[in-house]
């Protein structure tokens, strides 16, 4: 056991400990990978590219750390809004988020142990459910023809 495992107190996601080998580097692996996925994706690309700009990346992708690290290790460093930047990109729509949620659990399966890569993708299906909901509400349209999309469906 490392001392960064025997120093961090015992964390419940779910009814379950987390896995010791889920720390800040798998973190901030998972986080450059995926968005090194994202910015080469047709569909997700220029969409990320145009609204950030690449002097800017190194500070979204710390962002990105904090907040999964503040999502999965309870570490309390993400104080941002994420939703905002997202409902002012036109158009944003399912296939979008699809993309979005394929390449993230392309890149957690190819990162992670499955226990690991599983916490990952139920925490971005829940976003990306949400992110979809406060879309269609902010347009005015029936959010209660939004149905979850799936892991299985992916």
């Amino acid at each position: 056991m490392s001392k960064q495992s025997a120093d961090r107190k015992t964390i419940i996601v779910d009814g379950v400990p987390l896995p010791e080998i889920l720390d800040e580097r798998m973190i901030h692996d998972v986080v450059h990978g995926f968005y090194e996925e994202i910015r080469n994706d047709d569909l997700l690309g220029p969409i990320f590219n145009g609204a950030i700009k690449p002097e800017a990346w190194p500070r979204h992708l710390g962002k990105m750390c904090d907040f999964w690290s503040s999502t999965l290790l309870r570490t309390g460093r993400y104080d941002g809004r994420p939703l905002p930047p997202h409902l002012a990109i036109p158009g944003l729509g399912e296939s979008h988020f699809r993309r979005w949620l394929m390449l993230f659990r392309v890149t957690v399966d190819r990162l992670c142990p499955p226990d690991v890569a599983a916490l990952f993708m139920d925490r971005a299906l829940r976003i990306a459910h949400s992110f979809r909901l406060a879309v269609a509400f902010s347009r005015g349209e029936d959010t209660l023809a939004i149905q979850p999309i799936l892991k299985e469906s992916l």
